[in-house]
């Protein structure tokens, strides 16, 4: 195909940062691509081609539809007029009258950008400036690609539409507009689904922040950390992957050696207000949206999403099949949960998303939310009672001393020695405790808590974990010679039997070194939060047996982990590739052909231009080239022939049969 050295060289002049995104669009694998011929090559294969018609609007199809015929027209009859964008008006026009021609120049612009169309060079206008030459301000006469007519030309036997049927069908009846009374309703389904979401996600991103979720080779979360995290949520196990994908869009969680963790940006935001976390989350889902399907809801905003508008996509994506329809599904599911829609028909929160963007929405939003409050009940059973919903950052220093008993407008939560020693062991002293519960209590402090909180403050760091710097002999030229990371001490020597008995530690691998102190090989991190999970009154201390607080949180750095990226290899690779072979011209490419079918012994159909001005297709079967000549075998005359590769113009596959 003659084409394809013209679009090597058109690749090759591109920049790097224009390359990267026309690979990443067209979802091009780097495999087995060497060069820019094979990047061209797999660009206009109908598979290829296919993929990217599929995704083109109704506007686009009919441009590139009309452009492919003109130009048909104009190869065929030297007389046709050229192919310019007013004559690809003009046809339009005559079926379904004016079009803007602004329009018309932007779809006309994205067809170059995509390389599905392209500018006869002999016909172009010079560019004055290299801005001119860029593709996407095309100056002269317009080709489709021969893959992208014969493609089209495919159409009507696959039952998709020709260009009579692209430019003259109508759109779908309108969709049905939401009545003032149905808003009022939606908004309300729409605000408790948005707060039930940002609850969950509040829950999924503390039980990260407590213990990263194990990744699955193929891919999810594994089993028993989704039970754990489904927990959590009090949701059924299905809701975990729903709720990572929605935090994962919007930056609240990021894969880093093999878990999922909670980022910094999780963690920020867990202290904000309700509103800006549903902001957060819904602007996470309206980045997501591709561009088109962004434009198709934001002009839809105020009607109902139902089936008009799954009829309304099969119109104006004539070609996009089930991608589309995947795609229209999952974003429209993900709308529900955040209350962007509601039964389908978009809240008064969601259109102001698509129509003006986050900050309007969520001002909107947070007006239908429950009031946050900011004071509890604290009871005398140690029990803590919100009467609504909890100030975000009110909530998240409360749970670090208190445990969650029941989540719903008004939670309540309970505090226990176990609660007060993590609230300790996170830095919390006694008067800290007290000055934070009393401020924000509408009854006290009851008694019975502040006697709790004395006597958890007088036996905390009863026992004291550190860790060696350089490791210590565990049994020392024994068979089991170990070094210990990490001792536990406690003057307390029955507590510190009870340790070696409880089998909730034995992973720990405690081992009595003396009356008062215990080794372990595992790290302090581990030992500690694990004795402090089973509630014991420990306390970390370093060097100098000075106790100091210790954080389980763990973030990702929110940013992917080093690693290959393979858009950037293949450009790499590409570049390397022209410079040693810096010529991708129709020369090149006849040679390149000519090589792999010596390589192969593939017979070729090779066109010679003869001295006389005639064409002549021969048959042959190359075995060598050098000096400027082809040797081949001639299949019809089985004889051997030499011909000069300046007379040859064009190669392709053998004839079926001769």
């Amino acid at each position: 195909m003659s084409e394809i050295p013209e679009l090597a060289a058109r690749l090759r002049a591109l920049d790097n940062d224009r390359l990267a995104a026309l690979v990443r669009s067209r979802e091009i694998r780097a495999t087995g691509i060497k060069d820019f011929f094979d990047l061209a090559e797999l660009m206009l294969a109908s598979a290829s081609v296919q993929s990217q018609l599929s995704r083109l609007d109704r506007g686009m199809l009919a441009m590139v539809s009309a452009i492919s015929r003109l130009g048909t027209i104009a190869e065929q009859s030297p007389d046709a007029a050229p192919v310019t964008l007013d004559s690809v008006a003009t046809l339009l026009e005559s079926f379904h009258g004016p079009l803007p021609l602004t329009g018309l120049t932007a779809q006309r612009n994205a067809l170059l950008e995509k390389f599905l169309v392209y500018e006869v060079p002999a016909i172009a206008a010079a560019p004055d400036t290299a801005a001119e030459a860029a593709p996407g301000n095309a100056l002269g006469e317009l080709r489709a690609y021969e893959c992208v007519v014969a493609q089209l030309g495919s159409w009507p036997s696959f039952g998709l539409p020709s260009l009579t049927e692209l430019a003259s069908r109508q759109p779908p009846t309108p969709l049905a507009a939401v009545s003032e009374t149905d808003s009022r309703i939606v908004d309300r389904v729409a605000a408790e689904r948005a707060f039930a979401v940002t609850s969950e996600m509040t829950e999924f991103l503390l039980e990260l922040e407590r213990e990263p979720a194990r990744e699955l080779a193929k891919g999810g979360i594994t089993l028993p950390d989704s039970k754990r995290l489904a927990n959590a949520m009090s949701t059924d196990l299905d809701g975990v992957p729903r709720v990572l994908a929605i935090a994962g869009n919007a930056g609240l969680t990021a894969r880093e050696g093999g878990s999922w963790l909670i980022t910094d940006a999780g963690g920020a935001w867990l202290l904000e207000s309700s509103g800006r976390r549903w902001q957060t989350l819904a602007a996470g889902w309206h980045a997501q949206l591709p561009t088109d399907i962004r434009s198709l809801l934001n002009e839809r905003q105020h009607v109902l999403w139902g089936h008009g508008l799954r009829e309304f996509v099969d119109w104006l994506y004539p070609a996009g099949g089930e991608r589309i329809d995947e795609r229209v599904t999952a974003y429209t599911r993900d709308a529900e949960q955040l209350g962007i829609t509601a039964n389908l028909a978009p809240s008064g929160p969601g259109a102001l998303l698509l129509g003006e963007g986050p900050d309007a929405a969520s001002r909107a939003m947070a007006a239908l939310f429950p009031t946050e409050v900011e004071h509890v009940y604290l009871q005398h059973d140690l029990s803590v009672v919100a009467p609504g919903p909890l100030a975000p950052s009110i909530d998240y220093r409360l749970r670090s001393m208190a445990d969650v008993e029941s989540r719903a407008l008004a939670s309540s939560y309970r505090i226990s020695t176990a609660t007060l020693n993590r609230a300790m062991a996170a830095g919390e002293t006694a008067e800290s405790l007290r000055e934070f519960l009393s401020g924000i209590s509408s009854t006290g402090m009851p008694q019975p808590l502040d006697y709790l909180i004395t006597e958890t403050a007088r036996r905390y760091g009863l026992i004291r974990v550190g860790e060696f710097d350089d490791g210590a002999a565990i049994n020392p030229g024994g068979p089991h010679d170990e070094q210990a990371r990490s001792y536990i001490r406690s003057n307390d020597d029955a507590l510190l039997g009870t340790l070696l008995v409880d089998q909730t530690l034995a992973v720990l691998g405690l081992r009595r070194i003396s009356g008062t102190m215990l080794h372990s090989r595992v790290a302090l991190d581990t030992v500690f939060w694990a004795i402090s999970d089973a509630r014991y009154p420990i306390a970390a201390e370093d060097a100098e047996q000075s106790i100091v607080s210790l954080r389980r949180r763990r973030h990702a750095r929110g940013v992917t982990a080093v690693g290959a990226n393979p858009i950037l290899d293949l450009i790499e690779r590409l570049r390397i590739g022209s410079e040693a072979q810096p010529d991708e011209s129709m020369d090149a490419w006849l040679g390149r052909q000519l090589d792999t079918a010596i390589r192969t012994r593939a017979a070729l159909t090779v066109t010679v231009s003869m001295p006389n001005g005639t064409i002549v297709d021969y048959q042959l079967e190359p075995t060598s080239v050098a000096g400027g000549r082809l040797r081949a075998r001639d299949r019809r005359s089985a004889i051997e022939r030499t011909l000069p590769l300046s007379r040859i113009t064009a190669i392709a596959p053998a004839a079926d049969s001769l």
